[in-house]
This record gives structure tokens, C-alpha cells and sequence, in this order.
């Protein structure tokens, strides 16, 4: 008995995560004085000059360098490497009548891409269509049998957007089947260019760009800004600015320089956009009232043009974008909200037998890297439920679709791990891949799945640290709560738009007490009432139930969130949405210590008196802790963070039941055959087992030992199962 006890305890003292993972906080500290003077010389808030400072525009100077959103920021479109010859071809081709094509792709940046050219185009007279190619029978990029129908169909001309760099093969065949091309494109350079009349792209190792970090709809906006000349940029800006902010912002481009003043500017057209196809899509996203932020085009607009593509045709979203018809886009923008709720469900359904088998195949302690697989997994979310995944368990994902004989995959990765050269490491289990060192796509045959999930996962143990997976939030300063109020975070908005670069602040508080904890949304997410001195908050936990919550009620705990201002019926409420939430030093010291106390008692080691006292359970806590567990579980079973649940029983029962006293309990518990429990991914697991009658307690061996250490004698106790 000895032995399982010191097993049980080795568990308990590896890094103790629960199911919300640990995340290490890096925290700034910006001077004070540096926040006091730019706080004097430019007006800003304390909260905004701090966040400022911890980002190292200290500066006057360099602050307004970085908040510049004025349009004079927009770069000579010329300046991008063969822009005129860009130009040149695309006048002459529609001085000669030509029938010209958009070759697009099927995420949001491509469709908004395809969509702006195609206004554009046809906004001088021009004889125009597109191809966006379906992401579930073609694949990403060109493919000879979409050009070669182009061609039948009389096109002459094909300009590709947001795609095209790479595909030397299928140009060189464009070029012989009768196709002029124009590849406009932002994705890394191969060695060499495509055969084309011109390959205008901002990654080109000739390029003289100021700014290299365009989206493919950014590239393509320079274009027809290059089209319609110096004279009509108001023009330009004022009709499709708002579809090039969208498409910036859903590919995760970084929000500094020539993106910041499109998206910034962008969103203001946005706001009172003359596009039936956005309108109506905001109308029915339930949005179209509220100010227009780049969180809401990434986490609201986004997701539903993507879902095209992902579930059905990528098409629909592209004829929304282009009808002029608001019924017709109305129609579309409803479909479009279906599809996304079908892909919802699709990734649900994954994400449920994903966290099914982790339960049963993944050990947190071991293992670096997560490779799944499946039987008609749909292709279009796996990504999605891949990178869900990855930021949920903090490490390297890869999702497999079987079909038959046949796996498609796809993988996200953690910053630091370079999954690219991963897949390279084992190519001789794979069929196809590409991709780059944060996401990459395989195809695979099923008998190789074993040999390549033991290649890749070697290669991950070999690769990544451990400390490498712990999740970081990265905090721009501590502040009191009397630092928060309605103006300073309002000021805050002078910072946006939030994206890759430029990323929405967070701050911490330390030393909050939750003082309640509600379930939302079917226990989806968490409302969380948080005090200190005479300052309540509500803070929002998103994408944590109340099983996975890592404090309970009565906690003293520190809270890294971001702030908000919550409209409802009219009235407004400060809102803290929580990024991280951890047990204060106070509260961990506790732990460590009655850990400590615990190890000591399994392994024989001397106790104090006062250290036996508070090890040893009388009946009250023998009975809050049955009860607790009775009352908890389901179908004989009860899974909770170890670390949490004896401060839950604590604060249900108005009695403090240290974490050595659970286990204690637990212990006694087993003996008595009542329950059995182990450890695994940080969980305890608890098994209720068949008893009738009572459990007679004067026959624990571990109440007996820790009685005989301290020293005093106890009465006969009995529990009933029932109790």
C-alpha cells in the first residue's frame, strides 16, 4: 500500500495542470515616468500610455508613428515588382475586348480578392468572370482542367489573386492552351517565377516594397489603385476599401504600417458600406448596428464566408460580394449563416471523438505532439478542429480524414516547432504535403498512419522542450482596480484595430476572491463575479465549463483579462474577458505545503503533532467529502482537477479540507471499498464501487497510522455509503 501511495503522490508533484491549461504569464513593466510623460504629452489615458510603453512606443514620436492611419501612409502601388507590366497587359487586354477571368481561392482573403478585381473590372465595361477552385475535389491553387475549361469557355486572359506563385506548371500550361496570366500574390516565392506577363507580389526576393505583409486582397487593391490612377483613390477607397479590410483581417495579417491604415480606414467604410452583399451578411450576423471592429469581422463576418467553402461552394460567398440585388444577397447571406452553423456542428462532432480518444491515448507528461485520426472526418474543418486542439492542449496538432484507403490531413503547430520540417522528417510515410512552419496539409495512406504517427511524435520528443507547450499570455502591465473605468477604456480604443502585431491589451489584477461562479450557455462558458476591496467585477470565461474551471468559490486568485464595455437593454456594464485565471501565491503556498505534509505521512517521515491534526479527517470531513463526491457523480463516476476539488468541498461545506486531508479521505475511502480513483492528463478519476451497508472506519490502516502519530485516541466512527 505503501507503494501506490508514493505512485499516487509522484503523479500528484509532476506540473500540475488542469483541464484549462497552465499558462505562463509574461508581464511587462513599463516605466512609470515613461507612462506619466506620454500620458502629459500626448493626452492619452494612464492604461493607454502604459500599454503603449510596455510595447515600446515610449515616445511621442513613436506612438504616433505606430497609430498613423491616415491614407498619405498608402505606398506607390508602382513601387511592387511588375506592377506596370501589370498594368500594361490588363489595359492592352482590355483595349482588345478580351475576355478576362479571376482565378481566386476559397478563404476569406481569396474571396474578397476575387470579389474586388471582379467589381473593379467590370465597373469599366470589361467582360469579366471568376474560378475559385473547391477546396474538397481540387484543392488549393491552379489546376490544368479549371484552366483548360476557362479556355473553352473563351477566356483569353486569367489574372490569379492570392494564389499563382508557385504553380510554374500550371501557367507554363495557361500558356499553351492559349492563356495570357497575371499572377498577383502575397504566399512565399519558390525558386523562380512563373512564366507570366507579370508576378506582381510583395515577397519577391527583387521586391523594393516598403511593406512586404499585404494580404492577397491588399495586393490586389494596389492593383487597381495602380488601374484607376493618383486622380481616383478617394474612389477606390470609398467602394472597396470595406471587402479589403475583411480580407486583410481574416487572413491574420499583421496590423502595423500599410495594413494598419487599410484596415483601420477599411472599417470606417465598413460601418456604412454601399455593398449589398456586407450589408445584409451584417444584418443577418446580427451585427449591423454595432461599431465595426476587427474582432468582429474575425470572429463574426469571417467564419461565415469561410463556411462557403468549407461546406459547401465558395462561390456562394463570392456572388454575395458581387450581386447588386439585396434580396438576392439577403437570400445568400441567410445560407451562408446555415452553412456556418453546419460547420459548427461538423466541428463539434469532431472535437468530441478527438477529446474522447485523448482521453484515452494522450498523456500530457509524455507526449509532445497530438496525431489523430478518423473515419469521414469532413475535410473542410479538420483545420479548424486541429487548431482548436493545439490551443487547448498547447501543442503541435494533426487531424486525418480517412476515406477508404485513403487520409487527408491537416496540422497546426505552436510557435517554436517548425511542422513543416516535421512532415519533410517523415515524407517517407506520406503520400503529398505542403504547408509551412504553423500550418500544413498531408494526404496519406491509411496502412502508414502507425509508422508515421511514431516518426512524427520521435521527432517532436526530440524537438520540443517541455517548457516549449506551456501556453504564454503575454500581460503589458499590473494595475489596481482603481485603473479601470468607462473613459479609460474607451481610450483604449485609440490603439485599434487589434490583430496579428498589434494585439488587444491584457492586464492583471492580483489577488481578486471569486465570490460566485455561474454556468452559461449549457455550461459552455463561465460568468465569474470577481472582488477586491470595495470593487466588483463580472469577468467572462470563454470556452471553460464549470468541470474545467481551475478555482472554485472563495479562491484568492490573479486574473489576466482584457476590458470591455457590455451594452444590454440599454444600459452598460465593465466587463473583464478572462485570458487566464490562477490561484494567487497565498493559495498555491497552501497546496505545496499540505503536498509536502502528505509526502511526508506516505513515506514514513516524521510528523509533527500539528502536522498530524491537519492531515487527519474527522467525520465531518469524511462525510463532506462522500458527499460531495455522491452528489457529483455520474453513472458511478466523478472527473475533476485534483488540484481544485478539495476547495470546492472546502467552500460546499464550510469546512476546510486541505488537499492532504483529500487524499486522506480518499485513501480511507479505497480501503473501506467505497471508491477507487487515479491520476491521468492532471484528472482525478474516481470510481464509485458496489457497497451496501456501512464502512467501518477503525479498520483504515491509514487512519489507524496517522491516529498513532498524533497521539491521541479517537472513537470508534462509521460512515454510511448512502450518506
Amino acid at each position: 500500500m505503501r507503494c501506490f501511495f508514493v505512485i499516487i503522490f509522484m503523479i500528484c508533484n509532476k506540473k500540475r495542470g488542469v483541464a484549462m491549461k497552465s499558462k505562463k504569464w509574461n508581464i511587462a513593466g513599463p516605466d512609470r515616468e515613461r507612462i506619466r510623460s506620454l500620458t502629459q504629452q500626448c493626452g492619452f489615458a494612464p492604461l493607454t500610455a502604459a500599454v503603449l510603453c510596455a510595447r515600446g512606443l515610449d515616445t511621442p514620436e513613436k506612438a504616433a508613428e505606430f497609430l498613423s492611419d491616415d491614407i498619405s501612409g498608402l505606398h506607390d502601388p508602382f513601387l511592387l515588382p511588375d506592377m506596370q507590366k501589370a498594368v500594361d497587359a490588363i489595359r492592352a487586354a482590355v483595349a482588345e475586348g478580351e475576355h478576362i477571368a479571376v482565378f481566386g481561392d476559397y478563404d476569406v482573403d481569396g474571396i474578397t480578392s476575387t470579389c474586388v478585381l471582379v467589381r473593379f473590372l467590370k465597373s469599366l465595361g470589361v467582360p469579366c468572370s471568376f474560378y475559385i477552385p473547391d477546396r474538397l475535389t481540387e484543392g488549393y491553387g491552379l489546376n490544368k482542367p479549371a484552366l483548360l475549361k476557362l479556355r473553352q469557355k473563351g477566356v483569353s486572359f486569367v489574372i490569379t489573386v492570392d494564389t499563382g506563385i508557385t504553380a510554374m506548371e500550371e501557367i507554363a500550361y495557361a500558356r499553351e492552351i492559349g492563356l495570357n496570366v497575371v499572377v498577383t500574390d502575397h504566399h512565399e516565392c519558390k525558386d523562380g517565377m512563373p512564366d507570366a506577363l507579370a508576378v506582381v507580389n510583395p515577397k519577391r526576393p527583387d521586391s523594393r516594397y516598403p511593406f512586404s505583409e499585404l494580404a492577397g486582397v491588399g495586393v490586389v487593391f494596389k492593383l487597381i489603385c495602380a488601374l484607376a490612377g493618383p486622380d481616383h483613390l478617394i474612389d477606390v477607397l470609398r467602394a472597396y476599401l470595406d471587402l479589403v479590410a475583411v480580407g486583410t483581417i481574416a487572413d491574420v495579417m499583421l496590423l502595423q504600417g500599410e495594413n494598419r491604415v487599410i484596415v483601420s480606414n477599411g472599417l470606417r467604410v465598413l460601418q456604412q458600406t454601399r455593398n449589398p452583399g456586407l450589408r445584409m451578411l451584417m444584418r443577418e450576423s446580427g451585427v449591423e448596428t454595432r461599431r465595426m471592429t476587427s474582432m468582429i469581422v474575425s470572429f463574426t463576418l469571417a467564419p461565415r464566408i469561410n463556411a462557403a467553402g468549407r461546406m459547401g461552394c465558395a462561390d456562394q460567398a463570392a456572388e454575395l460580394f458581387l450581386t447588386d440585388s439585396l434580396p438576392h444577397a439577403q437570400d445568400i447571406a441567410v445560407m451562408l449563416c446555415c452553412q456556418n452553423k453546419e460547420r459548427q456542428n461538423a466541428e463539434n462532432a469532431i472535437l468530441a471523438q478527438a477529446f474522447q480518444a485523448l482521453q484515452k491515448e494522450y498523456d500530457p507528461q509524455e507526449d509532445r505532439m497530438i496525431v489523430l485520426w478518423g473515419e469521414n472526418w469532413h475535410h473542410g474543418v479538420i483545420g479548424i478542429v486541429s487548431s482548436r486542439i493545439s490551443d487547448r492542449y498547447g501543442c503541435p496538432t494533426v487531424l486525418i480524414s480517412l476515406d477508404g484507403d485513403q487520409g487527408k490531413g491537416s496540422g497546426r503547430s505552436v510557435n517554436g516547432f517548425n511542422l513543416f520540417a516535421a512532415l519533410e522528417n517523415s515524407a517517407q510515410y506520406l503520400d503529398r504535403f505542403g504547408g509551412h512552419a504553423l500550418a500544413a496539409g498531408l494526404t496519406i495512406s491509411r496502412e502508414n498512419l502507425p509508422a508515421f504517427k511514431r516518426s512524427i511524435c520521435a521527432y517532436a520528443r526530440e524537438n520540443i522542450k517541455e517548457d516549449d507547450l506551456m501556453p504564454v499570455v503575454d500581460v503589458d502591465c499590473l494595475i489596481s482596480p482603481d485603473d479601470i473605468s468607462f473613459e479609460a477604456i474607451r481610450d483604449l480604443g485609440v490603439l485599434e484595430p487589434y490583430g496579428m502585431g498589434n494585439r488587444e491589451p491584457i492586464f492583471a489584477i492580483r489577488e481578486f476572491t471569486v465570490e460566485e461562479i455561474t454556468p452559461i450557455s449549457s455550461d459552455k462558458h463561465l460568468k465569474l463575479s470577481l472582488i477586491k476591496g470595495d470593487r466588483r467585477f463580472t469577468a467572462m470565461l470563454f470556452g471553460t465549463g464549470s468541470g474545467g474551471c481551475p478555482v472554485v468559490q472563495g479562491d484568492v486568485v490573479d486574473a489576466a483579462f482584457s476590458l470591455e464595455i457590455n451594452h444590454f437593454r440599454g444600459r452598460q456594464s465593465i466587463q473583464l474577458m478572462l485570458k487566464d485565471i490562477r490561484l494567487s501565491g497565498c493559495e498555491l503556498e497552501k497546496d505545496h505545503y499540505f503536498l509536502s505534509v502528505y509526502s511526508a505521512f506516505i513515506d514514513e517521515r516524521e510528523l509533527t503533532d500539528k502536522q498530524a491534526i491537519q492531515l487527519y479527517p474527522d467525520r465531518a470531513d469524511l462525510v463532506a467529502v462522500w458527499r460531495h463526491i455522491i452528489s457529483r457523480a455520474e453513472a458511478g463516476k466523478l472527473t475533476a482537477p485534483y488540484n481544485t476539488l478539495s476547495r470546492r468541498i472546502s467552500y460546499e461545506s464550510r469546512r476546510y479540507i486541505n488537499i492532504g486531508k483529500l487524499f486522506v479521505c480518499l485513501d480511507v475511502f479505497s480501503e473501506c471499498c467505497l471508491l477507487s480513483y487515479h491520476f491521468k492528463n492532471n484528472l482525478l478519476h474516481i470510481r464509485l464501487r458496489p457497497f451496501k451497508g456501512k464502512a467501518d472506519i477503525t479498520k483504515s490502516v491509514v487512519l489507524a497510522t496517522l491516529r498513532q502519530r498524533k497521539k491521541q485516541s479517537m472513537a470508534d466512527q462509521t460512515i454510511t455509503a448512502g450518506e
